[in-house]
C-alpha cells in the first residue's frame, strides 16, 4: 500500500500483521497441535514444555521465551520491530490460547494436516514479515542470522532452525513420525513464506535477438519499459547484433511476446526468472531488505 498518510499506512500495516497472526493462531490450533506435530521455532519448544508441564499455556510460554530474542532484535533494528513484534507475538499467542478454549479441533490425516498447515503459517509469516514484524523465534532469529548470510532466503534460515526443533522434539518424545510430518510442514512453510516474501517483487527478464532491435526497442520503451542494447555478435556469421535485455513484471510477458513478435516474427526470445529486481518500477535495497 502506497499512502503518504502516516495513519493509513499504520493502519494497513498492522491489518496485516493482524490477518498474518489470525492465519498463524488458526493454523497452529488446526493441524498442528490436534495431530502432535511439532511446529518448530519456539512455539514448538512450547509445545515441548505444554506436554511435560501441561499447566504451561502454550501462547504464554512462547511469550517468555522470545524476551531476550526481543532484546538482541531491537539492538540490531530498532524500535520499530520490538513494537511491531511485541504486538504480533502478543496477538498471535492469544489468538492461540484464546482459539484453543472456545474451540477443539479434531485430529486428520497427519500427512494432509502438515501440508496445509505449512501452507497456512507460512503465508501468516510471510505477511508480518513484509510489515516488518515476526512472531519472534524462528521469524526473528532468521532475520538476524540474515545480516550474516545474506546468500540464503529468509525461508530456508527458518527452515534450518525449524528442523533443529523438531529433531529435539522426536529426540524428547521418541515419536519419530510426528517429527517427520513436522519437517515437511516446516519445507512448505519455508516455500510459501519466500512466495510471499519475494514473490512481489519476482519478475522476468527477457533477451531478444532481431534484426529490427531498434524498432522492438522503441516498442517497448513506449510501454514504459526499460530496455538495454547490447552489442553482440553471431555464432555462425559473425556479424554484429545487438540484443535487447529487457526487465519486467510478470504480468507483461503476453504483451511483450506479441509485441516483439508483431514486428518480427523471426526474432529470438529468451524469457528467464529473475529472482529479485532492484530499481525504478520495481524493489529499492534497504540495509534490512529480506
Amino acid at each position: 500500500m502506497k499512502t503518504k498518510n502516516p495513519v493509513m499506512r499504520l493502519l494497513y500495516e498492522y491489518g496485516v500483521i493482524t490477518l498474518g497472526c489470525a492465519l498463524y493462531a488458526l493454523g497452529f490450533n488446526w493441524f498442528f497441535q490436534p495431530n502432535n506435530i511439532s511446529m518448530g521455532g519456539f512455539t514448538g519448544v512450547s509445545q515441548i514444555l505444554h506436554r511435560l508441564m501441561p499447566i504451561l499455556p502454550i501462547g504464554a510460554t512462547a511469550i517468555v521465551l522470545n524476551i531476550p530474542l526481543f532484546y538482541l532484535g531491537v539492538r540490531k533494528q530498532g524500535i520499530k520491530l520490538l513494537i511491531s513484534s511485541l504486538y504480533a507475538m502478543s496477538v498471535g499467542s492469544l489468538m492461540i490460547d484464546g482459539l484453543a478454549a472456545v474451540h477443539t479441533f479434531a485430529p486428520m490425516e497427519p500427512l494432509l494436516a502438515s501440508l496445509y498447515g505449512g501452507v497456512m503459517v507460512g503465508i501468516s509469516m510471510g505477511l508480518m514479515m513484509l510489515m516488518g514484524s515476526t512472531t519472534g523465534g524462528t521469524e526473528l532469529a532468521a532475520r538476524l542470522l540474515k545480516y550474516k548470510l545474506r546468500h540464503l532466503s529468509i525461508g530456508r534460515l527458518c527452515l534450518t532452525i525449524d528442523v533443529i526443533v523438531v529433531c529435539s522434539y522426536a529426540l524428547t518424545f521418541r515419536n519419530i513420525n510426528n517429527a517427520l510430518y513436522g519437517i515437511v510442514s516446516m519445507y512448505i512453510s519455508s516455500l510459501a513464506m519466500d512466495a510471499v516474501v519475494y514473490g512481489s517483487v519476482n519478475a522476468k527478464m527477457a533477451y531478444v535477438i532481431s534484426t529490427h532491435s531498434g524498432e522492438i526497442a522503441k516498442q517497448l520503451l513506449s510501454m514504459d519499459l526499460g530496455v538495454t542494447l547490447l552489442n553482440g555478435q553471431g555464432g555462425f556469421s559473425g556479424d554484429p547484433k545487438q540484443v535487447l535485455l529487457c526487465a519486467f513484471k510478470r504480468s507483461q510477458i503476453a504483451a511483450i511476446k506479441a509485441s516483439v513478435t508483431q514486428i518480427d516474427p523471426n526474432a529470438f526470445i529468451i524469457v528467464c526468472e529473475a529472482h529479485e529486481v532492484l530499481g525504478e518500477g520495481f524493489g529499492e535495497y534497504t540495509p534490512d531488505s529480506l
